[in-house]
């Protein structure tokens, strides 16, 4: 069964939205060790689940999800896999994150549904860890 081979280790940035990881994170697909693994790179920047602010009493933007969360920013940011297969991936991870089958099930319904705009147009960026900060992209 896929895996995340750690927890994340993020640090608040000072626009209160966004988080920086502060180490690779990894995520293994299939089995352990089976080499098929997605690195998201220490300075990714994420905001969790991208979820208004209206609807954060019933899907907070931090949970069980916040793993697969990262990683799925990173899949949209990156386009190293379809968004299907992100979608798919992000599926998965919250299993494994311990999210219950109906409320992942709920979310992967409404990323299938309203991915595809934030897949096109991923506005994500990197820092850099020593040379302060190098931007691709912004989140609107």
């Amino acid at each position: 069964m896929s895996s995340f081979t750690d927890l994340p280790i993020v640090s608040p940035l000072h626009n209160g939205k966004e988080w920086a990881l502060r180490k690779n994170f990894i995520y293994e697909i299939g089995f352990l060790g089976s080499g098929d693994k997605i690195i998201v790179p220490d300075g990714f920047i994420t905001d969790f689940a991208s979820v208004p602010r209206i609807f954060w009493s019933i899907l907070p933007s931090i949970g069980k999800y916040s793993s697969a969360s990262i990683l799925h920013d990173y899949l949209y940011f990156s386009k190293i896999k379809s968004r299907k297969e992100s979608d798919k991936i992000f599926y998965e991870a919250m299993l494994v994150s311990g999210v219950k089958k109906w409320k992942a099930k709920i979310i992967h319904k409404i990323v299938r549904i309203f991915g595809a705009k934030p897949y096109k147009k991923s506005k994500r960026y990197i820092i850099e860890p020593l040379d302060g900060y190098v931007e691709v992209g912004k989140i609107e």
